[in-house]
């Protein structure tokens, strides 16, 4: 393949040349000439781009209860720690294991929430929930996956919607694990 190169000539009276002829250069090569070469980034690294930080990815662990329940740790908090008998003041999101939205007490268009109040007692919440909550701080944040055996195993257990699609959407998916993700606001 041969490269046709353009001529240029500039005639100009005015000029100590009367006449000159330029020919054009392949880019590559023209910044070989200045000194610009691939290799030369290597050498010189302060031709080359700067490197940016890199921050080592944060790990959220995973927590696997005897109960069958997996607690990831979003936020710690402070303060005293919620225990059994106690009632806590909780805002949660409760989707399907395949991360279908059932429900939940923060509004997703406004963020207004309305908490639920919950004994922390193994007859009136949901049990692993209550394995969830227990232990928790306030402000703190946690994501669990519920298998349905410590689930919903019957319906007057707690935290139950109180309309009518979101508590039938609930339970009818009673039989299939789900993940809660809570958010401690008070020990009562």
């Amino acid at each position: 393949m041969d490269r046709q190169h353009k001529d240029v000539t500039i005639k100009g009276s005015h000029s100590r040349h009367p006449s000159v002829s330029v020919k054009s250069l392949p880019r590559r090569v023209f910044l070989q000439l200045m000194g610009f070469s691939p290799i030369s980034l290597c050498i010189y690294p302060l031709f080359a781009a700067p490197m940016q930080d890199m921050n080592e990815p944060e790990v959220i662990r995973t927590l696997k209860l005897s109960s069958g329940v997996r607690i990831q740790e979003i936020i710690e908090g402070e303060g005293r720690q919620a225990r059994d008998g106690d009632y806590v003041q909780v805002n949660y999101v409760c989707r399907r294991s395949n991360g279908y939205f059932v429900h939940s007490t923060v509004d997703q268009f406004s963020g207004e929430s309305s908490p639920v109040t919950l004994p922390l007692d193994e007859n009136q919440i949901i049990k692993g929930l209550k394995d969830v909550l227990t232990g928790m701080k306030v402000g703190g944040k946690r994501r669990a996956l519920i298998p349905p055996s410590v689930g919903y195993i019957n319906e007057n257990l707690k935290p139950i919607p109180d309309e009518f699609g979101p508590r039938r959407s609930l339970l009818s998916h009673a039989k299939e694990p789900l993940i809660f993700e809570v958010q401690l606001l008070k020990i009562l």
